[in-house]
């Protein structure tokens, strides 16, 4: 199958059932996107189908089809990536950084859809993003930082 990865086509030779989450990190070895729970629970593996936030463990490689994949090391491409990006780093948002790429796919995409957000858009928007380090109140000062650059 041919595959579309941060604007480089990828001939893959890889059961259609295999996780998106597998292809990125083993097949392409790009490493950025992180394995959580395997579960679609934390928000660690998310990336952009077509613009949209998907968790790459619990889609199908298969399912991606002509759709375009940016994973974290491609996001910075965009101007509003780069916003996200800048504000992250202003507001000291990780820790130990694990799931930062995750939460950032999920704030670019937010900012995508919502420039303005309010904290209930960002609340529902991020809830799906999980940091141990509990930095909440960092990752929402960097979206409104970034809504605002």
């Amino acid at each position: 199958m041919k595959i579309d990865i941060n604007g480089q086509s990828h001939d893959l030779d890889v059961p259609a059932d295999m996780p998106l989450l597998w292809v990125l990190r083993d097949v392409v070895g790009l490493t950025g996107t992180k394995y959580g729970c395997g579960t679609a629970l934390c928000g660690a593996c998310t990336v952009h189908l077509d613009g949209q936030p998907v968790r790459s463990c619990v889609t199908p490689v298969g399912s991606v089809g002509s759709g375009r994949v940016t994973t974290i090391e491609a996001v910075g491409g965009s101007a509003l990536g780069q916003r996200v990006q800048a504000a992250w780093v202003a507001e000291d948002v990780p820790q130990c950084g694990y799931c930062q790429s995750g939460q950032i796919m999920s704030a670019v995409s937010l900012l995508a859809a919502t420039p303005a957000p309010s904290d209930a858009d960002i609340d529902t928007a991020m809830a799906g993003n999980l940091c141990r380090c509990g930095t909440y109140n960092r990752i929402r000062a960097a979206i409104k930082r970034a809504a605002v650059a």
